[in-house]
Formats: C-alpha cells, sequence, structure tokens
C-alpha cells in the first residue's frame, strides 16, 4: 500500500489513498472543493522509498474537501491558592476533514488511487424480487 507525507498547516501527515483525515483549518476552502497538496516530503509502499530534501519537486497529493469544523471544547482553568484568583478559559480547534484520492509520484505517475466501491443493482434485484417471491408464497400456503 502506497503512502505519501505530507506538509501542511506546520504539522506533517502520513496519507494513504481513500484514506479520511482530520487536518488544521485551510483558509477560504468550501465543502466538496478539490484540493492539491505540493508539500511532499516523502512517499512510497512497503519495498521503496523515496525521501525529499526537504521536499519532493513534482510529487503531490489530490484530495477532497469534506468539511470545516471545530473541535470539542477544551477547558483552560488555572487557580492561585488562598489569593481568591481563578480563570477560566475554553479553545475549540478549527479543523479541516478531507479524503485523500490520489498520490502522485515525481514523474507524474499515479502510485496509489482510491478504490471505487461499485454495487451492482441488478444482482440485489434480483435477490429482493427472489425474497419478496418466498415470502408471498408462505403467506399463500398457509
Amino acid at each position: 500500500m502506497s503512502y505519501a507525507i505530507i506538509q501542511t498547516g506546520g504539522k506533517q501527515y502520513k496519507v494513504k489513498a481513500g484514506e479520511i483525515i482530520k487536518i488544521e483549518k485551510l483558509d477560504r476552502s468550501k465543502p466538496d472543493t478539490k484540493l492539491e497538496f505540493n508539500e511532499i516530503l516523502a512517499y512510497g509502499d512497503d519495498k521503496i522509498i523515496e525521501v525529499g530534501s526537504p521536499t519532493i519537486s513534482g510529487a503531490k497529493v489530490e484530495a477532497n474537501l469534506i468539511e470545516n469544523g471545530k473541535d470539542r471544547t477544551i477547558l483552560i482553568f488555572k487557580k492561585r491558592r488562598r489569593q481568591n484568583s481563578r480563570r477560566k478559559n475554553g479553545h475549540r480547534q478549527k479543523y479541516s476533514l478531507i479524503k485523500v484520492n490520489k498520490i502522485f509520484s515525481k514523474d507524474g505517475k499515479i502510485l496509489s488511487e482510491e478504490k471505487k466501491i461499485i454495487k451492482s443493482t441488478k444482482k440485489n434485484e434480483k435477490v429482493n424480487l427472489k425474497k419478496k417471491e418466498e415470502t408471498e408464497n408462505k403467506i399463500k400456503n398457509k
């Protein structure tokens, strides 16, 4: 399974195709938009790895923005004993939820791609019809 290490928001993330990750909030981004990360520090798979110095030029990761949101509230409570001094503060970190679609190498080749799940509707319809017929037959026989 191929992976890439990207840098965004001052942090580094190890990503794989089809994975959903939570990163620092991206400014001026709306849901269902395509994102492209060009700061790739390394990419590879179980056998081969390529490391940049500091980044690999030409490599990129494509992703879709799912949503922007805020995390749970973190409470900060400071108290100084015997001085009747206390302070309570809260913080909600903003984040962006992204789904990684493709990982490209420096040559422009696709290293890994999200697997599409295809449901065969015809087969499911046949199974549902058979179940309906069986239940109808059971009702008629009673």
